[in-house]
């Protein structure tokens, strides 16, 4: 049986990451990133989980996407319910993991054509 590789999604697959980093086709982030079905933004947001606020929050939800994850860093950590109203508000919800769960499932539902938004706070 001849193999194929899918590659239809090979340019916004995360192919590596640990501690410092992560790696999304081929281009390597070193601070947190927001991947969505039109690029990465590597401007969005702040640097560690402490400094997400609500207005982090509320341009996601004019975001189209299937489903929104949040990578916490190193930990699963939740962010108070204030600062998800926007996105509660707009009927959207939030799968919030650690950052290595995150980019795994990202992949997952990547390669699924699934149309996915992903936090990555990079410790």
């Amino acid at each position: 049986m001849k193999l194929q590789s899918d590659v239809r999604y090979a340019a916004r697959a995360i192919t590596s990451y640990g501690p410092g980093y992560v790696t999304v086709g081929g281009r390597r982030l070193t601070r947190t990133g927001l991947l969505h079905p039109d690029g990465i933004d590597t401007t969005w947001g702040p640097e560690t989980f402490d400094e997400l606020d609500a207005s982090h929050f509320a341009a996601l939800a004019a975001l189209s996407g299937d489903v929104i994850l949040l990578g916490t860093g190193e930990r699963q950590r939740f962010p108070a319910p204030v600062l998800l109203r926007a996105l509660i508000e707009a009927g959207r919800g939030v799968e919030v993991m650690n950052t290595p769960a995150a980019c795994r499932t990202y992949n997952v539902l990547l390669a699924e054509g699934r149309s996915v938004i992903a936090i990555l706070i990079i410790p």
